[in-house]
């Protein structure tokens, strides 16, 4: 089984930043893609961005230029970097990977929340 725990939600004033991380444990034998996934109260789960093991990214129009997406292959970890927050960016967060322990699967994180608000 392969585990993703998530860190560094919060609470953050518009404009400001943060970090989000995202560790893959268990019986990792490899990992394709990472990225996040955001849900908002009422509205259904959002891709925000993946990252490939080759570092091909891909972001949702709506935080290119604001969110970057990186991966530490050695350490099967994936983070999102947020900047110049908006409220619209209020949601949970949650990790994603595909990756095969036995076989491949699609694994998620537990979730944190991110809340903008002044």
């Amino acid at each position: 089984q392969v585990q993703l725990m998530e860190s560094g939600g919060g609470l953050v004033q518009p404009g400001g930043s943060l970090r989000l991380s995202c560790a893959a444990s268990g019986s990792v034998f490899r990992i394709n893609t990472m990225g996040w996934f955001r849900q908002a109260p009422g509205k259904q789960r959002e891709l925000v961005a993946t990252v490939t093991s080759s570092s091909t990214t891909n972001y949702v129009d709506s935080v290119k230029d604001r969110f970057t997406i990186s991966r530490d292959n050695a350490e099967n970890t994936v983070y999102l970097q947020m900047n110049s927050l908006k409220p619209e960016d209020t949601a949970v967060y949650y990790c994603y990977a595909r990756a095969r322990a036995s076989v491949w699967n699609d694994y998620w994180g537990q979730g944190t929340q991110v809340t903008v608000s002044s």
